[in-house]
């Protein structure tokens, strides 16, 4: 079992995570991707233009990869989810190896043998 300090400062720890974690906005997982697209020119002349940016948020549902188009109004709210998720899977992370270190340090373990 843990000293009373030790414990107090990983409860601390844990209190101080839970508060960042209720501070949390919008969360969404996957990737935001820059797409450009070439296509021949008309007209039979050689050469190419390119068209776009377009930009594409992917992510999974239900084992499945989905890819959805976003218009540039919607590029900076998604993005900021994105982090934000990222954000708070570092948190949760961190918490549960805290609570791993809680409940040993407050739970009688099973004694060694000799």
């Amino acid at each position: 079992m843990a000293e009373k300090n030790e414990l107090q400062a990983l409860q601390k720890r844990q209190a101080k995570l839970m508060t960042q974690l209720s501070a949390t906005d919008l969360i969404l997982q996957g990737t935001i991707t820059e797409r450009m697209i070439a296509k021949k020119k008309s007209g039979g002349k050689g050469g190419t233009k390119t068209i776009g940016p377009y930009y594409q948020w992917t992510f999974k549902r239900e084992g499945k990869t989905v890819t959805i188009n976003l218009s540039k109004a919607q590029i900076k709210r998604f993005q900021k989810a994105i982090d934000a998720n990222k954000k708070v899977e570092g948190i949760l992370k961190e918490l549960r190896e805290l609570s791993r270190e809680i409940i040993e340090a407050t739970t009688k373990g099973v004694e060694r043998r000799k």
